[in-house]
């Protein structure tokens, strides 16, 4: 996991017309998965935040178990103050957490990637500690196949939130 920080916002012309490198760059802070960059960036131009979301959601549907396991790549675990300044920002309630839930947050990691052989991924932004908590402990009784289709529903929440926030329109998120 890279501690990099997020990258400079980009207007939605802006991201339409950067080069590949920039572009592939760009998106890939909000998801490391190869297989969404590269399909947001043949997705381009997009003409609104709405349309790359869509294409951002259509993008996680297609991505394979391999793929979302590269995904998971860009992620720190639930709880760890390690990771990129997004992670940190959609991670703030589990930091005002006390000590006893940060603890049991780390024993549930721990079980959940015993159980799966992967982080829990969930998305993290407005909710509290207790909150990630009790889906954690929710979705260690879940099959892994269906755990697989969870983790692409909050990867695809999560990319769009961070989407917005690359264009700076995070205020106005769906």
């Amino acid at each position: 996991m890279s501690s990099v920080d997020a990258p400079a916002k980009l207007s939605l012309d802006e991201l339409n017309v950067l080069a590949p490198v920039g572009i592939q760059g760009a998106l890939a802070a909000c998801c490391a998965a190869p297989a969404w960059v590269s399909s947001m960036t043949a997705g381009r131009p997009y003409a609104s935040a709405d349309s790359m979301c869509a294409r951002s959601d259509a993008a996680v549907t297609a991505l394979t178990e391999a793929d979302l396991r590269a995904a998971l790549e860009g992620h720190p675990r639930i709880g760890e103050r390690a990771g990129r300044s997004w992670s940190r920002q959609e991670q703030a309630g589990v930091f005002a957490a006390d000590d006893e839930l940060r603890q049991a947050l780390a024993k549930g990691n721990a079980e959940y990637e015993e159980r799966f052989g992967h982080i829990y991924l969930v998305c993290a932004t407005g909710r509290s500690g207790s909150e990630l908590l009790a889906f954690l402990r929710e979705r260690l009784a879940n099959e892994p196949e269906a755990e697989w289709r969870i983790v692409a529903t909050e990867l695809a929440k999560i990319n769009r939130i961070r989407l917005r926030k690359l264009l700076g329109t995070a205020g106005e998120l769906a």
